[in-house]
Order: structure tokens, then C-alpha cells, then sequence
């Protein structure tokens, strides 16, 4: 069940023309739950992250649920897992307990990534920057300290923006144009999972961009492709050059900028993967 129902999202997913995708664990939080998740995880795409730090299970204190972490559960993980993510926020983890977590799964040869400053201001923007991790995922609350650390580390560190789980959630949506501004690498991402953004659609997500964060069309766009590629460390995707992978969205409209004009609208006439059509017909 576990498998067809990823399957059925992955598919969603390139429908609305995604041809690459991250999934995370972090919904099972024992170590078979884990794992199997991982697994299956395994057969719909090679970005698979083990996210055990979600949240700590309301039976555990949280010091034998970290000690748990970062070791019988990441090493069950860890051969299905190319990286490492930690909820650093109100109500999850602390930054001490997350930096272990991280530096554990580095250890373990997991690239890093972390959940950061979505609830409130804290020091897990910051924590992402002092490890190098790949990407700090939400990113809602930022002091402008935040800011000029992502702006130092654009170059290793991308500031992933989701739109969708502020507008599911009714919280405030990132500043992205300040972010960009302070020259901040921003990726955009939709957050797809069933407890606030249960959604795979990245055209809904370029639409909030621009609407609600203060992005331009072409600014969302390559947030939405280059950008992701890079808070996934890729260079084969993302991008329409040569070497590359050859992935294509072809929209039923006249310019890119109708993915923001006319938010809600099914335009993807054909999605073109490895330089063969999956979607649609051209």
C-alpha cells in the first residue's frame, strides 16, 4: 500500500511537471517504520532523505530518542537514504540535539539538509550554515542575521521556500524578494505531505511565489527548476543544456509567465524525461 501509494504521487507529481523529486521519511519514527519507508522510497526516485528526526514520538524522552537516531535507525536508514534532514523548530528539535543528529548522518556519509525557523525565529538557519548543509527547507522567520548567513553561503547552502504549507497552514509567507535581494540562493519546493501542504503541484507553487513572496515569473521559474536542481547538489537537471538530462515542460500557453497569471489552470500540454515524452503528446 505504502508503495503504490508513492507511485501515485510520484505520477501526480509529473503530471504538473516534475521530473525530479526528494522524499523524506519521518512519518513512521520506529526503526522498521523508517526504514521500510526508505525503501520504498528507494524505487520511485534516488533523492531519498531520512528525516527520523521529525519529530520526538509522544512515548520517548527525547535524549534516548536522539541517542535512537543516531544509531540503530540510521544505521538501518542509511543504506537507503542519500541524505540526512532534522526538524530544528519549536516543538521538535533543539539546535545541540540537531547538530548531533546532522553530524551523525555526515559521519555516516549522508549529505545534509535541515528543517528550519518555520514556526518561529531560531538558531536552526544558522546551524544549517555553520554544517554546509545543501538546504534549509522553510525558512518563514529570518532576522536579517539569517539572512546574511544564507547570503554568505549561497554558493553550498540554498534557502528552500514552500509556499503551499504557508498557504495551507494560514501562516506568513517568506519574503523571497528580500532574500534575493541579500543574494540568497532560493529554491522552491511544494512540500507535498499529508499533515500541511498535501500537495504535488509546482505550478500552484511558482503562482504563490510571485503573488504572495515578492518573486518575478522568471525568478520563480528558475527557483522552481535551477534552484531545486541546486539544493539537491545537481547539475543534470534543472537546466536545457548540453550534458544535461534533457527534461522539458511543454505548457499550453504562449510565455512561462501564464504559470503565475493564471494560477489554478492545468497548461502542461507534454513532460519530456531523458529526452523522451511521458506526459502528453508535443
Amino acid at each position: 500500500t505504502l508503495a503504490e501509494n508513492a507511485r501515485r504521487l510520484a505520477n501526480e507529481a509529473l503530471h504538473t511537471g516534475t521530473t525530479t523529486l526528494e522524499t523524506k521519511s519521518g512519518y513512521g519514527l520506529s526503526v522498521l517504520d523508517e526504514s521500510r519507508s526508505l525503501q520504498v522510497a528507494t524505487s520511485i526516485t534516488s533523492e531519498t532523505t531520512f528525516l527520523g528526526a521529525h519529530v520526538v514520538p509522544p512515548d520517548s524522552q527525547i535524549d534516548d530518542y536522539v541517542n535512537l537516531v543516531c544509531g540503530e535507525m540510521l544505521a538501518q536508514c542509511a543504506p537507503s537514504a542519500k541524505w540526512i534532514d532534522v526538524f530544528c523548530d519549536r516543538g521538535a528539535f533543539e539546535v545541540d540535539h540537531a547538530r548531533a543528529i546532522l553530524s551523525a548522518g555526515a559521519k555516516a556519509g549522508l549529505g545534509m539538509r535541515i528543517h528550519a525557523n518555520q514556526l518561529q525565529h531560531g538558531g536552526g538557519v544558522q546551524l544549517g550554515v555553520e554544517l554546509g548543509v545543501a538546504s534549509c527547507d522553510h525558512c518563514t522567520h529570518l532576522s536579517q542575521l539569517d539572512i546574511d548567513a544564507l547570503a554568505g553561503a549561497s554558493k553550498t547552502t540554498v534557502a528552500t521556500l514552500l509556499p503551499t504549507a504557508e498557504l495551507c497552514t494560514r501562516s506568513p509567507f517568506p519574503d523571497a524578494r528580500k532574500l534575493i535581494d541579500a543574494g540568497v540562493t532560493v529554491a522552491l519546493a511544494s512540500d507535498c505531505n499529508p499533515g500541511s501542504s498535501y500537495t504535488s503541484s509546482m505550478p500552484l507553487v511558482i503562482a504563490l511565489a510571485v503573488i504572495n513572496m515578492g518573486m518575478t515569473c522568471d525568478e520563480a521559474l528558475w527557483s522552481a527548476t535551477a534552484g531545486g536542481a541546486q539544493a539537491l547538489r545537481r547539475s543534470d537537471v534543472g537546466n536545457l543544456r548540453v550534458g544535461s538530462r534533457a527534461d522539458m515542460v511543454v505548457l499550453d500557453a504562449t510565455s512561462h509567465i501564464h504559470l503565475a497569471y493564471r494560477p489554478g489552470v492545468q497548461q502542461v500540454r507534454a513532460v519530456i524525461r531523458g529526452g523522451k515524452t511521458v506526459v502528453g503528446s508535443l
